[in-house]
């Protein structure tokens, strides 16, 4: 099945349902805090295997105590589709066992 650009009110629906994330330019993000740089990390190698799972990948960032994600499909010119939201889910749920917020 071939991925296609979600259209901007299906963006918007979409991020409707997944408080803290936001749509910047021709991406989806979201930042965490975490209690501890450790657990940033912890939350970073976590993400990386859910990336990998999916075979889809964003610009993950680690700071001292915080971790942030941009995320929009390559193979479709970076535009924003359902393989971004799916990997966003995936990261809301790790998140709160990491003890995100």
């Amino acid at each position: 099945m071939a991925v296609e650009p979600l259209s901007q009110q299906e963006i918007e629906d979409r991020l409707a349902e997944l408080p803290g994330w936001s749509l910047e330019g021709d991406r989806i993000a979201r930042s965490y805090r975490l209690g501890s740089h450790f657990a940033a990390t912890a939350m970073v190698v976590h993400i990386a295997q859910v990336q990998e799972e999916l075979d889809h990948h964003s610009d993950l960032t680690l700071g001292y105590n915080t971790v942030s994600l941009t995320v929009n499909t390559h193979s479709v010119g970076g535009a924003v589709t359902a393989l971004d939201f799916d990997l966003a889910l995936r990261v809301e749920a790790l998140a709160a066992a990491h003890g995100a917020r």
